[in-house]
């Protein structure tokens, strides 16, 4: 039963290399979907020779004896079987016995997306022959969006700027779904652009967005120490109806990313070295450019004890006028 990495199954699938059984697991489902559109793109079956099922609701022996039998006016047939974490027991176990001697001419991808459940319960992993193929679907960590997010893009034509990038994870978040709907959606609004560009005012206007609206342009300007704009924006998020608590958490978040950069800078790195060790993403680097403008370790310490007392404060109700209270914060952290 060989366990392979997303990147080995990627290249074997472009090679047209196809295993009798796939058993995927981990939480990330859409990928999991892709790479099943992929298997089925290689068969390419027709409608005698196609089957998706869900383990929550289809008949396990007739899925099985299916799976045992030969293609009709094929070389393969090719099965789907999603959600098999929710297989019962006995079904489970039926299912583990097809997969101990798989028929070659019948593709059966398996799709378990309980990751916890599976740690646990090893029922179908134990049971894959070696010619089964098993792969592990974990979530995209943020460091691997970025990469994941330019690669689709480039398949529609389409370059992104650094900055757009940020704004794009920052607003959708590690959804793959939802980051694969606003790229359809950028792909749409930029169709007719010249140089294929995507850029932070297009990351805006596509999800509904004006440039004065940009979510993250407190925590910019936070980070760019640009006190007078900080304020500014503050103000604007809390007279919008933004909790002011909501408003000292984009705050606190900044602080912190803050004090990490400047004490490795006390610290002596620089460049590349503090990037990394600061656990800043690649596309981050001007913090690291900025950390000589940033206030001393010390200064950002006690800006983070105000943070902590006014956010205990805005909890217990027993804080003052919080439009008072966040520019003192802002004014302490940002303090020359």
């Amino acid at each position: 039963m060989p366990k392979i990495t997303f990147t080995q199954l990627s290249k074997d699938l472009k090679k047209g290399v196809l295993a009798p059984v796939y058993l995927f697991t981990g939480d990330d489902v859409y990928r999991k979907r892709e790479v099943a559109d992929k298997i089925k793109e290689i068969v390419n079956p027709d409608d005698f020779n196609f089957v998706k099922e869900d383990a929550s609701s289809c008949n396990i022996g007739e899925l099985i004896s299916l799976a045992g039998t030969a293609p009709v006016f094929s070389a393969k047939r090719l099965i789907v079987l999603n959600n098999a974490d929710k297989l019962k027991k006995a079904a489970a176990e039926a299912l583990a016995s097809y997969l101990e001697n798989p028929l070659e001419t019948t593709c059966l991808v398996i799709m378990h997306n309980d990751a916890k459940k599976a740690k646990k319960d090893k029922t179908l992993e134990d049971s894959c022959s070696e010619a089964c193929v098993i792969t592990a679907f974990d979530e995209l960590k943020s460091n691997q969006l970025g990469p994941w997010i330019e690669e689709h893009l480039a398949v529609k034509g389409f370059k992104i700027e650094p900055e757009a990038l940020i704004l794009l994870q920052e607003i959708v978040g590690s959804d793959l779904v939802a980051l694969n709907t606003e790229i359809e959606k950028l792909s749409l609004y930029l169709l007719d652009s010249e140089d294929k560009t995507v850029r932070q005012a297009d990351i805006l206007a596509s999800v509904g967005l004006s440039k004065e609206e940009n979510p993250f342009a407190l925590s910019n300007a936070v980070l760019d120490c640009n006190r007078q704009e900080a304020l500014k924006l503050a103000q604007k998020l809390l007279d919008g109806g933004e909790e002011p608590v909501s408003v000292l958490n984009k705050i606190s978040a900044c602080a912190l990313k803050m004090l990490r950069i400047k004490r490795l800078s006390e610290a002596g790195l620089t460049g590349p070295a503090l990037l990394q060790a600061a656990g800043l993403l690649p596309w981050e680097s001007r913090l690291a450019a900025k950390a000589y403008i940033m206030p001393s370790s010390a200064s950002l310490c006690r800006a983070l004890d105000k943070i902590i007392e006014t956010d205990m404060a805005f909890k217990s109700s027993s804080a003052g006028e919080p439009s008072i209270q966040i520019k003192g914060i802002i004014l302490t952290l940002l303090s020359k």
